[in-house]
């Protein structure tokens, strides 16, 4: 039976954190022996940023047979790669700029992730509609898929065009009025936190050392050369040095400042293009699958995405005007897509009221693949490896769907030495931790029978696959574990616990936004939700009063960087 966060006769977390309190300490204990491990260990390579970029070569690397560290300043995905359209695609829309070699790189590692994390990526049905006067018109778009489906080797499922009442049985809240027909098309989707988080596990059950909150403040010198970098363990304040004689920095947006610690110059190697999204209620919008439509307002291609019983509407772009830290969806953003979507959703009259979130990202751009760095719509998303003097690689440009094909290509060209046949085939074929599933709908039909609760279990099904056990292990020993986090949201209290003891989770905010999408998701960004689950975290990481009321700020005002909307 499902009980509700609200539930007066729900078991106390309060009572649970005491017993926890009283046993010895599981997430303190493993991370002291990471890092530990870390100021003592003798590495091949250094990889600095817990992004997906980092973490595929962190994988890469480790299935290489190479000793690997990882350090991420913030959390694992905290930045650009927590803020994306959460899909895995081919990239139908780059066709238009003429990228077709990424294309076909995107349709193939597609296929690859769909294969090595089913229950993380999976395939998302487009409708297309097109209407009278419109930027792409049919047959165009026929043209265009049809090239996307022989680009995929015809091993994507392929795409089928509609009459005006085939779009509207696939999707009959779409504006009638002017409609000519339309398209529909495979894709996927993907939890893009959940699947950097999948990554980043994997490189260290192949033996990685890998530690969030652990920032870069200079390099380590043998000589002209780098040796290692010296970083601070941010939430024990303890500066300390790894050594290894190869750093390979996937920092994104911040790859120009991560370089400029290690001593290189600035080269302004990352232009960064602003993505902005917003979330409304999918009841309010009444989309049953992905939708792409272009927008009437400028043409522009954009998507509308389910997510639970949320839509995800994304996404702009724009050049970069502040540093990777501060940037957040402004109001003429919202404005655009609002005003985009109600005039194919003339039922839905979205206004910003209906927001229950807004955010955005820097999608890092290689400097030579803008050109004019105020041309980023058409800009490609293929990648850029140089090397600097000192020896440090940098990894600019990219997209979550290659991050996989990128890390091939970063360990090539930095360790001059391709993969052996055997580490290739580990790299293609070995399930990402939770993929080794019999099938998605037997892993949610187990879930869902264990814990009684239809939407936990599907939540547990894609969030952990074959590893759903793992979190209902806390809820068996706790039943104050089994209570949901919110009302309305699929998220399990014990969820919290597994975070912190088995994911590194050590903040309010890496529970909440990365491991969860509660913040995405509730109208306060899971500030009360935060308070709720206080006395659970401060007994899991040895917290006192004092540092609950600290961390508590320190989420307040993380949400408000995160998602409060400025002024153009």
């Amino acid at each position: 039976m499902r009980t509700s966060a609200a539930d007066p006769d729900a078991p106390s977390l309060a009572a649970t954190a005491a017993r926890i309190a009283q046993h010895p300490n599981v997430a303190a204990a493993a991370r002291h022996e990471t890092i530990t491990a870390l100021a003592n260990g003798t590495f091949d390579v250094i990889i600095v940023g817990g992004g997906i970029t980092g973490a595929g070569a962190a994988r890469e690397a480790a299935l290489r047979g190479l000793r690997v560290a990882l350090v991420e300043r913030d959390d694992f995905a905290a930045g650009t790669s927590s803020r994306s359209s959460r899909l895995v695609h081919g990239g139908v829309r780059y066709l238009e700029h003429g990228h077709i070699g990424l294309v076909f790189e995107s349709s193939r590692e597609r296929r690859l992730l769909l294969e090595l994390a089913p229950h993380l990526v999976r395939p998302l049905a487009f409708t297309w509609p097109v209407y009278r006067d419109a930027r792409v018109p049919r047959w165009k778009l026929r043209a265009g898929l049809a090239l996307y489906d022989a680009l995929s080797l015809w091993k994507n499922e392929r795409h089928i065009g509609l009459d005006v009442d085939g779009v509207l049985d696939a999707e009959p809240s779409l504006d009638r009025h002017d409609m000519v027909g339309g398209a529909r098309y495979w894709d996927a989707a993907t939890d893009d936190t959940r699947l950097t988080l999948a990554t980043v596990i994997a490189a260290r059950e192949a033996g990685a050392v890998i530690a969030n909150h652990v920032e870069v403040i200079s390099g380590v010198h043998n000589g002209k050369a780098l040796a290692g970098i010296m970083v601070r363990d941010t939430r024990e304040k303890v500066e300390f040095a790894v050594h290894a004689p190869l750093v390979i920095n996937c920092t994104g947006p911040w790859s120009d400042a991560t370089a400029a610690l290690t001593g290189v110059p600035s080269t302004h190697a990352v232009h960064g293009a602003v993505g902005a999204h917003v979330a409304v209620s999918r009841q309010r919008l009444g989309n049953r699958d992905a939708i792409t439509i272009t927008s009437p307002v400028d043409g522009r291609v954009m998507f509308v995405l389910p997510a639970g019983v949320h839509t995800i509407i994304g996404t702009t772009e724009r050049p970069a005007q502040s540093g990777p830290d501060d940037v957040r969806a402004n109001r003429q953003e919202v404005s655009y897509l609002l005003r985009s979507v109600n005039a194919r959703f003339p039922h839905a009259n979205l206004t910003s009221e209906d927001v229950i979130a807004a955010w955005a990202g820097i999608r890092p751009l290689a400097a030579s693949a803008t050109g004019d760095a105020r041309d980023t719509g058409s800009a490609s998303r293929e990648h850029a490896i140089v090397r600097a003097d000192n020896g440090l690689v940098s990894v600019t440009g990219g997209k979550l769907t290659t991050y996989r094909a990128m890390a091939v290509d970063i360990l090539d060209r930095a360790t001059n030495n391709k993969a052996t046949d055997s580490a290739e085939e580990r790299s293609e074929s070995e399930p990402l931790p939770g993929g080794d599933m019999v099938s998605l709908e037997q892993t949610q039909r187990d879930a869902t029978t264990t814990c009684g609760d239809a939407a936990v279990g599907e939540r547990l099904a894609r969030a952990y696959g074959s590893r759903w056990r793992n979190v209902w292990s806390y809820a068996q020993r706790d039943s104050a574990l089994r209570t949901r986090l919110s009302d309305q949201l699929p998220y399990l209290v014990a969820e919290v616990a597994h975070a912190v003891e088995r994911e590194a989770a050590c903040t309010f905010a890496d529970v909440l936004v990365r491991r969860t999408h509660v913040a995405f998701e509730t109208r306060d960004h899971g500030v009360a939700v935060a308070e709720r689950i206080a006395p659970l975290m401060a007994a899991l990481l040895q917290w006192n009063d004092e540092r609950v009321a600290s961390e508590l700020e320190c989420y307040r005002a993380e949400a408000t960087r995160l998602f409060s909307i400025d002024e153009p």
